[in-house]
C-alpha cells in the first residue's frame, strides 16, 4: 500500500509561508514535549518501500534525477520490513539551493510503521543501520520557542528547519507534532527544476562512506582517498589488487548476511588497512573525516582479526568471543579473518591457511551457537539494566554495567534479573575512582589532567616524579620512577574516601604497562576509567618539537611503535579523546547512546 507523505504546516513565525500554505493553529502538540530541530533540505520529498518508491505524487513519472534514488532502493529495499516506509529528500537535482558537500543523494527524516511514525532515536538507528544519513540536528530539548527562534544559519545555503517531537506519533497527530520554518522567498528560480536540464548537487568526502554503508562496493584507493590517506597506498599494482581482493571478499561475506550501515563500512576500511598496526590505524584515522568513534572500531577490528587464525582452548572460546563482541561485530570479524587469508602476501607467509580457516569456521560455529553473531549481542542486557538502574548516578551505573558485562562474557549470568542481583554492592558508589591516562608523550594527557584538577583530586604523574629527580625528559630512571609512582598509587587508594578521584598520568602504551596500575586498582576495589588519547604521529612530532622539554625523537618514535590502545572491557569505562583533547567517544557508559 502506497501512502502520501502528510503536508507539513508552517510555524507561526515562518516567513516563507505563502497564501496557500498551512500554518500551525497552536503549538500545544509541541509545548512540554522533547523535540528535535533538523535542517530542512531543499530536495524532492520521496518515500521508499521494500518493493518500490514514489515522490510526493503516488504515480511519479520517470525523471533523470530519480535514477540515483531508484538504485538506492534496489540496494536496501530488502532491509525495509513489509509495512514500513522510509520518507526523506532526494537531493540529486539542484532546486533553489546549491549543495556542494552532501553526504549522500538521499537523506531520511522519518520512518513509518503502518500509520505510526517511529520516535526520532529509533528513526536514526534504523536509517543509519541501512546506510541512509539523516539531516543535521540543529537543536534538541524540551520545546523552547525562544531558543528555537534564536537559531542562526545561512539562509543563502539553508532552506529552513523542521521541528518534530522526539517521541513517535500516529498519522492523525502529524499536524500537531511536526512543523517547519522556511526562509523568506524560498523559491528563487524562474522555472521549475523538473522542466529544465537536471543540474546535479555535489557531494563531499563522506559520500564514499555512506555509499559503502548502503551496499556499494568501492576499491581500496577510493576508500583511502575518502579517508585522506591515499598517499599511503602501496605503489606495486599487485599489492593494490591484493587489498581490493580482501575488501571484496570481506564485503561479499557481509552481503550474504545482509549487513549494512556502520558494520559494513568498518569492515571495508579494516580490510583496506588490515596489514597495519592497530595503534597506527586508531591514531591515523582519529583525525580523518571518519572521526574518533569509527576510527577506534576500525582499529579494533584490524587488531582482533588475526586472533581467529590461531588455536584457542574450546572451553574458553565462548568467553573470548563474548569479550571480542564488546569491541567488534563478530560477523565482520570472521568475514575479515577469512578474507585476509585469500591472498598470498608477506603477512601470510608461513601460515597454514587450511588450519587457520578451520579455526575461523570452528569459532564461527561457537559464536553462532552462543548467539554472538547477531548485532550487539549484549544490548538486551545493557538496555534492561539501563531501565532497572535509571535512578542511579552515572559513575555507579557504569560500575554496575562493567561488572555485569564481565559476568556475561564469562557466562556467569544471562538475564537482566541476574545482573541486577549481581551488582547491588556497587550501587552506592562507595569506592575510589581511578582515571588512567593512556597515550604517547605529547598527546595531551597532562593538559587533560590539569583541566580535571580540583580540591580532593589526587594526580600521580610520572613526568612530575622525573622532575623531582632532576629532569622531566630523563627516561633513564623509569623503573625507579614507576616503582615510586605505584607506591603512591597504592597508598592513595588505601587512604581514599568513597568517590575520591585519582589521576594516573603516564603513557600506559601497552596492556602489560596498564595492568600494573589495574592490579592496584582492583585490589582496592576502585572503579577504573581509561582516558585514551588518539593523535597521529605527524601531529605528535610537531607538538614535541614545540615543547619546553621535548622527548628525544627516538624515544617518541619507539612509543608510537609500541602503542596499543586498550580494547573495550579492559577497564570499567574508556574515554576516547581525539586530537583536540576532548572526549569524542565512550565505551562502558550505561546511559550513553551507542547507536
Amino acid at each position: 500500500m502506497r501512502v502520501h507523505y502528510p503536508r507539513t504546516a508552517h510555524l507561526p513565525w515562518s516567513p516563507g509561508a505563502t497564501y496557500d500554505d498551512v500554518r500551525v493553529g497552536d503549538l500545544r502538540g509541541l509545548i512540554g514535549h522533547e523535540v528535535v530541530v533538523t535542517e530542512k533540505l531543499d530536495g524532492e520529498n520521496t518515500t521508499l518501500y521494500r518493493d518500490g518508491l514514489h515522490a510526493r505524487s503516488l504515480d511519479s513519472a520517470h525523471h533523470p534525477s530519480r535514477t540515483m534514488v531508484k538504485a538506492l532502493q534496489a540496494a536496501i529495499g530488502s532491509q525495509i520490513p513489509k509495512g514500513r516506509r522510509v520518507c526523506g529528500e532526494n537531493m540529486y537535482a539542484r532546486h533553489s539551493i546549491v549543495y556542494d558537500d552532501l553526504k549522500a543523494y538521499f537523506y531520511g527524516f522519518s520512518v513509518w510503521d503502518g500509520p505510526r511514525c517511529l520516535d526520532w532515536d529509533s528513526t536514526v538507528r534504523f536509517l543509519h543501520g541501512i546506510g541512509i544519513p539523516t539531516p543535521p540536528v540543529l537543536w534538541r530539548g524540551v520545546f523552547d520557542e525562544k531558543a528555537i527562534r534564536a537559531l542562526h544559519f545561512n539562509i543563502r545555503r539553508q532552506e529552513g528547519y523542521v521541528v518534530r517531537t522526539v517521541a513517535g506519533f500516529d498519522r492523525d497527530e502529524f499536524a500537531a507534532r511536526v512543523a517547519k520554518w522556511v526562509r523568506p522567498h524560498h523559491v528563487q528560480t524562474s522555472e521549475h527544476w523538473m522542466h529544465v536540464a537536471t543540474r546535479r548537487n555535489e557531494t563531499g568526502p563522506e559520500r564514499s562512506f555512506w555509499a559503502v554503508r548502503s551496499g556499494a562496493n568501492l576499491d581500496a584507493f577510493t576508500l583511502l582517498l575518502a579517508l585522506g590517506i591515499d598517499t599511503e597506498i602501496p605503489d606495486e599494482p599487485g599489492q593494490v589488487d591484493e587489498l581490493d581482493t580482501v575488501v571484496g571478499e570481506t564485503l561479499a561475506r557481509l552481503d550474504t548476511a545482509h549487513r549494512f550501515g556502520d558494520v559494513r563500512l568498518i569492515a571495508a576500511l579494516a580490510a583496506v588497512l588490515h596489514r597495519e598496526e592497530r595503534g597506527y590505524v586508531a591514531t591515523r584515522l582519529a583525525g580523518s573525516p571518519l572521526g574518533v568513534p569509527l576510527a577506534r572500531r576500525v582499529a579494533d577490528l584490524v587488531g582482533l582479526h588475526r586472533s581467529l587464525h590461531a588455536p584457542f582452548p574450546d572451553e574458553q572460546r565462548r568467553s573470548g568471543l563474548a569479550r571480542m563482541s564488546l569491541a567488534a561485530d563478530l560477523g565482520a570479524l570472521h568475514a575479515l579473518a577469512e578474507a585476509a587469508l585469500a591472498v598470498a602476501c608477506p603477512e601470510n607467509e608461513g601460515v597454514d591457511v587450511s588450519a587457520a580457516r578451520e579455526q575461523i569456521q570452528w569459532s564461527a560455529l561457537h559464536a553462532e551457537d552462543a548467539g554472538l553473531l547477531r548485532p550487539e549481542p549484549w544490548r538486551p542486557l545493557r538496555d534492561g539494566l539501563r531501565t532497572a538502574l535509571a535512578e542511579l548516578p552515572c559513575p555507579a551505573a557504569d560500575r554496575c554495567w562493567a561488572r555485569a558485562r564481565d559476568a556475561w562474557a564469562e557466562g556467569r549470568l544471562t538475564s537482566v534479573e541476574e545482573a541486577i542481583a549481581a551488582t547491588w554492592q556497587y550501587r552506592k558508589g562507595e569506592y575510589p575512582q581511578l582515571i588512567q591516562l593512556v597515550g604517547p608523550s605529547g598527546s595531551g594527557k597532562s593538559q587533560f589532567a590539569a583541566r580535571r584538577a580540583a580540591p580532593g583530586v589526587v594526580t600521580i604523574s610520572m613526568d612530575d616524579l622525573r622532575a623531582e629527580r632532576g629532569s622531566r625528559a630523563d627516561q633513564r630512571s623509569n623503573p625507579e620512577v614507576l616503582t615510586a609512582a605505584l607506591d603512591r598509587l597504592k597508598a592513595g587508594l588505601r587512604g581514599a574516601d568513597a568517590g575520591t578521584e585519582i589521576l594516573w598520568d603516564a603513557t600506559g602504551l601497552n596492556r602489560s604497562q596498564r595492568n600494573l596500575v589495574l592490579r592496584a586498582a582492583r585490589a582496592a576495589d576502585a572503579s577504573v576509567t581509561q582516558a585514551v588519547f588518539l593523535v597521529d604521529e605527524h601531529e605528535l612530532h610537531a607538538r614535541n618539537a614545540a615543547r619546553p622539554n621535548p622527548v628525544p625523537e627516538q624515544v617518541l618514535a619507539s612509543q608510537l611503535h609500541r602503542y596499543q590502545p586498550p580494547y573495550p572491557g579492559e577497564a570499567d569505562r574508556i574515554w576516547y579523546l581525539g586530537p583536540d583533547g576532548t572526549i569524542a567517544d565512550v565505551d562502558g557508559e550505561l546511559y550513553q547512546d551507542v547507536d
